[in-house]
């Protein structure tokens, strides 16, 4: 009788965020283990970030490969940052695939955050089965990613899925600063505008938590709110027809936000484009460490 050999792959993972770094060890199974979480001290710049990091993954021996999933715009090929806004200063062009690999000597692959949940939830999520799909995240900004054929779509210069950026009014098309769809459906716009009425509101969580005490006029907010994330959405149904459009971000946590989307979207769309699913990213804060470990599969 022979004995076989499993080897299992030991990935090392990061997300970089703009306030905290998640790190974990996994396999090719997506099992984390060994987590760990620290502040980015993104004022001390991106390179500060990279060393911090890799000081990470030199705890760690036998690794097979490292996987990163990080804030910014990513040229996915050369493992660096295509921009990245003032919240990193320093980290627009920097390096990172060379830097890891040249230090440890193994395969390194970087990816924009919001296209490595997609990943995530493509092979160890929601997205299993799905082989077209949006992903958006609603949280300080609105980030997306577009899976076709199980695959990124990336675009001309590897920057596609900036659904934030679509301009939600021509109003002010030709004004200093256009309106975007993330002024008006980000948990950012709804928090600022949530504030206005009650100054308790700082969170999505306490926005729910008064509504649900009778906070009416809160309500109505949200409701607006609501329409306006679904009016963004109703359009990308249209223009990619994906099979499955996936949200994510804590707000989209609660299931009153996510039927309301889905039948709005089944209100609005044409006939031909009903068939597309309206979903809850399932991953969680894991997603972009999953993604990170995908990136190597």
């Amino acid at each position: 009788m022979k004995l076989w050999m499993v080897y299992k792959l030991k990935i090392f993972a990061a997300d970089i965020g703009g306030t905290k770094v998640k790190t974990c060890i996994s396999d090719e199974h997506g099992h984390i283990q060994e987590t760990n979480e620290f502040d980015t001290e993104s004022h001390l710049g991106g390179y500060h970030i990279i060393q911090k990091v890799m000081d990470e993954i030199a705890i760690h021996q036998n690794l097979d490969a490292v996987g990163i999933s990080t804030a910014g715009q990513v040229n996915s090929e050369k493992g660096s940052i295509i921009y990245a806004n003032k919240n990193i200063p320093e980290y627009t062009g920097l390096p990172i695939k060379n830097i890891i690999e040249d230090r440890f000597q193994i395969p390194v692959k970087v990816e924009n955050d919001v296209n490595a949940a997609a990943l995530g939830e493509l092979t160890f999520g929601a997205g299993q089965g799905y082989d077209d799909f949006l992903c958006l995240t609603y949280g300080t900004g609105i980030g997306g990613a577009v899976i076709q054929n199980q695959k990124l779509f990336k675009g001309a210069d590897g920057v596609a899925g900036e659904f934030g950026h679509m301009i939600a009014s021509s109003k002010h098309l030709l004004a200093d600063k256009p309106v975007f769809y993330e002024d008006v459906a980000s948990v950012t716009a709804l928090v600022k505008k949530a504030s206005e009425i009650d100054e308790e509101c700082t969170n999505g969580k306490v926005i729910f938590e008064k509504i649900s005490q009778g906070h009416t006029e809160l309500e109505t907010l949200v409701q607006e709110w609501m329409s306006e994330v679904s009016a963004g959405l109703i359009s990308l149904v249209h223009i990619f027809n994906p099979s499955m459009i996936l949200i994510g971000g804590g707000v989209m946590e609660q299931n009153v936000v996510v039927n309301h989307i889905s039948k709005q979207i089944q209100t609005y769309v044409m006939n031909s484009f009903s068939q597309v699913d309206i979903k809850k990213a399932s991953l969680g804060n894991k997603a972009g460490l999953l993604g990170a470990v995908s990136l190597h599969l």
